[in-house]
């Protein structure tokens, strides 16, 4: 499904309130991306109820009815949730989770908004959604009759319109301040295996999970809690954020001098975090060209390679991690050659 469009939340509202109010919307993204969410809201907004039909626990009849004999003739009898007499938004939920007969079911009710003699309601919107094949998740193939009966549009995470989100929802300020800080970390490919991953919903697990433990925040809490939500590498990460708060280190006064790396050997945790939110920021406020460089940018240049300079005293290996390419991720070509030209022994240890 990469060749499909993608949109982010803000987007795909807007998407919604132009199309699917005139032709069904099929939603496509990874799990805990916030599809269900998006369009109950949807609906919510425009006034309309929302029916939810999980797709993977569904029957044929649980679509197209019973048959029941009336005047000598066999009718079928759709089932109540779905005959309504005013409009709705029938969000099918899953829809590529079900199985072939029940795939079929849908195709009169998706293009012709008709179930055997029933036709849903004047105003009604119908809304489907489901995982990709790459997310580790329960999907079928779907059948070309049914992808051909819906505009299809993709939804990626967009951390600005999270955290625009979040605050409207109160979601826990260390949530809220760790997603600010780390962006990248929003969202993550499902594993291969059984073990939690970052999404929008597991941070807003996370989140309840928090306020649920109130005031009582131990660090062995927060770790078990960040591992039970997260993936392994961004609970680690989250946990040594909490530290930081609750220390005295401040990656800010650490760029503009009035603090030094942590260097102690139980702060290691520590410094892996701060160094991490040191390379996001670099990649963040460093242009790809020298020649567009501003002055407040090329103090930050200048001072970065006196804190790599220092971290590499204190740890040779992530000093390596903040100037080594990660994920397609690099540090601008012409900052690299001065990083080459000023701590040789850096990168000649990296090269090695």
């Amino acid at each position: 499904m990469n060749t499909i469009y993608n949109v982010t939340q803000k987007q795909l509202y807007d998407f919604l309130l132009n199309v699917a109010t005139i032709r069904p919307v099929f939603i496509w993204g990874a799990p805990g991306i916030g599809k269900s969410a998006i369009v109950e809201n949807f609906a919510s907004e425009l006034g309309l109820p929302c029916v939810s039909l999980l797709g993977s626990q569904l029957a044929p009849e649980d679509i197209i009815g019973v048959p029941q004999i009336k005047d000598g003739y066999s009718v079928f009898c759709p089932p109540k949730m779905i005959a309504r007499d005013e409009p709705y938004c029938l969000f099918l939920d899953e829809l590529n989770a079900c199985s072939q007969e029940v795939q079929k079911a849908f195709y009169s009710l998706i293009h012709e908004r008709r179930i055997g003699e029933f036709t849903l309601p004047e105003g009604t919107i119908v809304i489907g959604a489901g995982n990709r094949a790459q997310d580790n998740a329960i999907v079928k193939p779907m059948s070309s009759a049914l992808i051909n009966r819906m505009v299809h549009v993709q939804l990626r995470a967009s951390h600005k319109d999270w955290l625009e989100w979040a605050y409207a929802h109160e979601i826990h300020p260390y949530v809220i301040e760790y997603i600010q800080m780390r962006p990248d970390h929003l969202w993550s490919e499902p594993p291969k295996t059984e073990e939690p991953f970052s999404t929008p919903r597991s941070w807003h697990m996370l989140s309840d999970c928090l306020y649920a433990y109130g005031s009582s925040l131990q660090e062995q809490t927060i770790d078990l809690l960040a591992s039970s939500c997260l993936s392994a590498h961004t609970a680690s990460q989250f946990k040594a954020f909490i530290k930081q708060v609750q220390s005295k280190y401040d990656l800010a006064k650490i760029i503009q001098g009035e603090l030094r790396w942590p260097d102690q050997p139980d702060e290691r945790d520590l410094l892996y975090f701060l160094a991490q939110s040191f390379r996001a920021q670099l990649l963040k406020e460093l242009p790809n060209e020298h020649t567009i460089l501003k002055g407040n940018q090329r103090q930050l240049a200048f001072r970065a390679k006196d804190l790599i300079k220092d971290l590499s005293s204190i740890s040779l290996e992530i000093a390596q991690m903040v100037v080594s390419e990660q994920k397609g991720e690099a540090l601008p070509a012409w900052f690299m050659l001065e990083v080459i030209r000023d701590l040789p022994r850096l990168v000649a240890k990296k090269e090695g």
